[in-house]
């Protein structure tokens, strides 16, 4: 039950204030009035916090504001928020490209020297505690009625064995008909492929040594030189390179199917890094092969992280080419191929598939990689899994493996249509990836059709919920201040305290070491109910207590010395003076996440033994349930309150 003051109370707050108010003002302002204010006092109760949790707001120093478009806890406990240009194309513009790093237990904030435009790139957390990022933005988006130059994608071709082309962007590229088009882009084509063929004549002598030559190829993107639709190409051709001379000149060209005034989407980088969170700093790596705007990044059983989907550079979707970055070299390789829209959520199960329950972030054809199934990547197969509703609207939904690992249950909540799409779906859904033939089956509905719902696991077991909008980015004055926890034993959602900041896109939250969740961002398309003004990129961060850690703010369990390294398979213990009164143990991965997908965050059973002040977990043998890295340990006693982290690297 919400706590309810007396007659009495309620008189005494709306007391003389509000009886002037009520004279000068009409009486539904007036009555506004009053409710706000009873509010505020009902959710301060104690007895309220202890049922539902509580609300706090982040003092930011003006400085350390941001646009949050990713967020990422590291295993010093920091958080680190990456905004790169924050969807601010004067930003672009200008290479101003933005991190913050936050130090939640003192509040306190630091810049991060930020060496490419990561807005709207990918990561994960990679075994040493270092967080991969890669791709981002190399254009922003140009949409129809404001595209002044005809532009798209130039594969520029060298026939020349023996030295690479580089091509510094404004490059001039002429068609057979003169029209002159500049390379946006520095590109670098590889050295062509020399291969030497040996034949022989039918005596069995050999013939002399055939030279065979394949021209290497790069893309690049291309705009008119000129305003206005005269440069606009429909054909296919060839094109001259200005200002190349002699041999090269003979070796080089471009080639373009066809060269538009259509709307001219973002365009993805190759660019890689590892952050370092002991070092505080970006360090390069090799870049990926194909450039990604909007890709996910999802760890695997041996710590080598899989990049998935995103639009290239000249900002058309990637058809599936996918790779795989080895920690151990800092180089990437060729993935399995399949197709996915861009950001798909990919879930590591137990033996090393991924499942896709069919959320994701964006960009892609509406009847093209929306169902869900489980992918093997070895045999690179995807079987599609039935039983899902509203498949229409999965795009911006959110979704999760609940807790504990073990279970191998995945849950989706909510989403929308494809693209601006007004429609948005209550619906939620559970699938036992342990069946024989697994299907979803119905959850309990959200309280209303949902967009980029904020979902995040505890270390109770439950699924904290919050925010997101019931149209597309927020329009229409829908964002939801709402929240509510769902209880997987129960399959059931209990209200929780309402966020007061409305979160959409570009929106994020995270569990932190001590118990609490985190939120940050939300990029509105428009500011009021009636969609006449512009939306304004949301920098308050706002933090909630969970009711369990206002009960027993005075009891928690504390886990002592112990270990910080334990192998898989083995058992660790700990001191702990709680230990007689301690329930359950769990290993929970860091979140990296964006655009309402976090496949990071996970939370793994342990075994659990208790004895003269001591705790030993044992932590399962199984690399696909826990993949290699940096894990919070908590333990939650037998009123459902939970410990603060303990971190513990495991091998």
């Amino acid at each position: 039950m919400a706590y309810r003051p007396s007659k009495k109370t309620r008189k005494t707050l709306l007391g003389g204030g509000a009886v002037v108010l009520l004279a000068g003002l009409n009486a539904p302002a007036a009555l506004s009035f009053a409710e706000d204010r009873y509010h505020a006092y009902k959710i301060d109760q104690p007895a309220y916090k202890a049922e539902y949790g509580s609300w706090e707001r982040v003092n930011i120093p003006k400085e350390y504001r941001t646009n949050a478009i990713h967020a990422a806890l590291l295993h010093t406990g920091k958080v680190l928020i990456v905004a790169g240009s924050g969807n601010d194309e004067k930003n672009f513009d200008e290479g101003t490209f933005d991190t913050v790093l936050w130090d939640p237990a003192e509040n306190t904030f630091q810049k991060i020297p930020t060496p490419e435009d990561f807005f709207c790139g990918g990561h994960a957390q990679l075994p040493d505690g270092r967080l991969l990022i890669a791709g981002g933005t190399a254009r922003y988006e140009v949409l129809d009625d404001k595209v002044k130059r005809a532009g798209g994608g130039m594969r520029v071709k060298n026939e020349n064995p023996d030295k690479p082309l580089k091509l510094k962007k404004g490059t001039v590229f002429r068609s057979p008909s003169g029209v002159e088009y500049r390379a946006k882009f520095d590109v670098t084509v590889p050295k062509a492929k020399r291969e030497f063929e040996v034949d022989y004549f039918e005596s069995g002598q050999m013939k002399p040594w055939k030279t065979k030559v394949t021209a290497a190829e790069q893309r690049v993107f291309v705009e008119a030189v000129d305003d206005g639709p005269d440069a606009v190409a429909t054909d296919a051709a060839q094109y001259e390179i200005v200002g190349l001379k002699g041999k090269e000149a003979a070796n080089s060209y471009g080639l373009a199917e066809k060269i538009t005034m259509d709307k001219q989407d973002f365009q993805g980088i190759r660019a890689a890094y590892e952050f370092d969170p002991t070092a505080e700093k970006y360090i390069r790596v090799d870049p990926m092969k194909e450039a990604r705007w909007y890709p996910t990044l999802v760890g695997l059983e041996d710590g080598r992280v899989l990049s998935v989907s995103g639009l290239d550079d000249v900002g058309a979707i990637l058809p599936g080419d996918n790779e795989i970055y080895d920690p151990k070299t800092k180089k990437w390789g060729k993935g399995p191929f399949h197709y996915f829209p861009t950001y798909p959520a990919l879930f590591l199960t137990k033996g090393g598939k991924l499942f896709y329950p069919g959320a994701n972030a964006g960009y892609g054809p509406a009847d093209k990689g929306r169902e869900p199934g489980i992918w093997d990547l070895k045999k690179n197969t995807f079987t599609k899994v039935p039983g899902l509703t509203d498949t229409d609207q999965l795009e911006t939904a959110a979704s999760l493996m609940l807790p504990p690992v073990q279970d191998q249950k995945v849950m989706v909540l909510g989403g929308g249509g494809v693209g601006e799409s007004k429609k948005s779906t209550a619906r939620t859904a559970v699938i036992d990836l342990k069946q024989d033939s697994p299907a979803f089956e119905a959850g309990p509905d959200l309280p209303q059709g949902t967009r980029y719902l904020n979902s995040v696991i505890m270390p109770d077991d439950t699924v904290f919920t919050s925010g997101g909008s019931e149209d597309y980015r927020g329009r229409g004055d829908s964002n939801i201040l709402k929240a509510q926890s769902y209880d997987p034993k129960t399959n059931t959602f209990k209200e929780a305290a309402e966020p007061t900041v409305g979160r959409n896109y570009h929106s994020e939250a995270l569990l932190l070491p001590d118990g609490r969740v985190a939120t940050f961002g939300s990029d509105s398309l428009y500011g009021d109910k009636d969609n006449t003004k512009l939306g304004k990129f949301e920098q308050r961060m706002e933090v909630y207590t969970p009711p369990a850690l206002h009960r027993g703010k005075d009891k928690r369990p504390v886990i002592g010395n112990g270990p910080e390294n334990a192998e898989r398979g083995t058992t660790v213990t700990y001191e702990s003076a709680d230990a007689d009164r301690i329930a359950t143990a769990r290993l929970m991965r860091p979140s990296a996440v964006t655009h309402t997908t976090d496949v990071e965050q996970r939370s793994i059973e342990l075994g659990l033994k208790k004895a003269g002040g001591k705790l030993s977990v044992t932590v399962p043998d199984d690399p696909t349930l826990v993949p290699p890295g940096w894990y919070m340990l908590f333990v939650t006693d037998t009123d459902g309150i939970p410990s603060e982290a303990k971190w513990v690297k495991v091998a």
